[in-house]
């Protein structure tokens, strides 16, 4: 099983909105196929081990990271698959909240007289997966919020100027980051500031994959004051862009012309004025398969989604500089007494370059 997940990770950059998933068939003691999903629309992990371990797949056992799909969607269902095979025996991680299978696929080969064990490495399978377990299970993609600061707690000047705080082994990590997301959200001050394109390069990630593996996430632009004209540089830029807006309001038409955009009419939030609610928004992104969100914004946003209790993960780089009290802080929250504090739990520390990255989550304690 282990193996098996170290396949799955293959798919970290390339199988939105399918999981991750990594199979291994053994028999005598040996491995005779191996494989993992490379990318939706194409064949699961489980075809690919199997056409490797072709008649040698007959009483073997299948160690699959994810319960066999059971179910006919672009491709044919896995659990049939292993059946056909002739496997004596599965051996599944965990199981799959998505309502076409869960459950179904383990049941489906119990019915045809195959051993069934499960769970085996469970935490690991679920880990690699949880955008989509997340999404499965209450119909919002898994939230991260990427910030860098400064010593000091800044993460540009008073002018907006923020290049560059980190290092360059920092910004290819963010790179990675962006890689295995599905959409990407930022909001139109970061747009017309920092004038980016959001997208990945290849090149700067450090990761060999096939050029056919690629994929640009979703660009998520929330502009809800109409201030974006259309004409900024990461409307040209390619892959596809979600413009997030209230109401029926105009659309940028440029863009339309770049053949780039699509726009998304947010109902307001409550009791906030002409903002975008967010809950609504990610709730859309779920629904267009979105697992793994990033946000990349400026503070007034990223600390819009911390209060509303939507961030599931920061990953924080921290520069060994100073920026002063003048400069912007890290998130805009209008905390006012220690009993309001949002506490985090820490899950990763390391160095990256001369940077400092740390990854966090939520917890409930305060």
């Amino acid at each position: 099983m282990a193996r098996a997940l170290q396949l799955a990770a293959l798919g970290l950059y390339s199988t939105s909105p399918n999981p991750r998933v990594g199979c291994v068939i053994v028999r005598d003691g040996e491995i005779v196929g191996e494989g993992w999903h490379q990318k939706a629309g194409e064949p699961h992990a489980e075809v690919h081990a199997l056409r490797m371990a072709g008649d040698k797949a007959r009483s073997a056992t299948a160690y699959v990271t994810l319960e066999p799909c059971s179910h006919h969607g672009r491709t044919p269902p896995c659990a049939e698959g292993l059946i056909n095979a002739g496997v004596a025996r599965v051996v599944g991680a965990c199981s799959d909240p998505n309502p076409l299978v869960a459950g179904r696929g383990y049941n489906m080969l119990r019915d045809a007289g195959i051993e069934v064990i499960t769970p085996c490495l469970e935490a690991q399978a679920i880990e690699i997966n949880r955008g989509f377990m997340q999404r499965m299970s209450s119909g919002l993609p898994l939230v991260r919020i990427k910030l860098a600061q400064s010593l000091d707690g800044r993460t540009a000047m008073a002018s907006g100027e923020s290049q560059w705080i980190t290092g360059p082994q920092a910004r290819a990590d963010v790179q990675r980051l962006r890689a295995r997301s599905c959409a990407i959200i930022t909001g139109a001050d970061s747009v017309l500031i920092d004038n980016p394109s959001m997208t990945v390069r290849p090149a700067e990630t450090g990761i060999e994959q096939e050029q056919r593996l690629w994929r640009q996430p979703l660009r998520v632009i929330i502009d809800g004051q109409q201030r974006l004209s259309g004409n900024e540089a990461i409307f040209s830029q390619a892959g596809d862009i979600l413009l997030a807006q209230l109401g029926d309001e105009r659309p940028l038409q440029r863009a339309v012309e770049l053949g780039s955009l699509s726009q998304w009419s947010s109902p307001q939030a409550e009791d906030t004025g002409r903002h975008i609610d967010l809950t609504a928004l990610l709730q859309h992104l779920a629904q267009l398969g979105c697992n793994e969100v990033l946000v990349e914004s400026g503070a007034q946003l990223a600390g819009a989604f911390v209060a509303a209790g939507l961030a599931d993960e920061l990953v924080l780089y921290c520069a060994p500089t100073l920026l002063g009290s003048n400069a912007r802080p890290l998130l805009s929250l209008g905390l006012d007494s220690m009993n309001e504090q949002i506490r985090w739990q820490w899950n990763d520390v390391r160095m990256v370059g001369n940077d400092l990255k740390m990854v966090l989550s939520r917890t409930s304690e305060t």
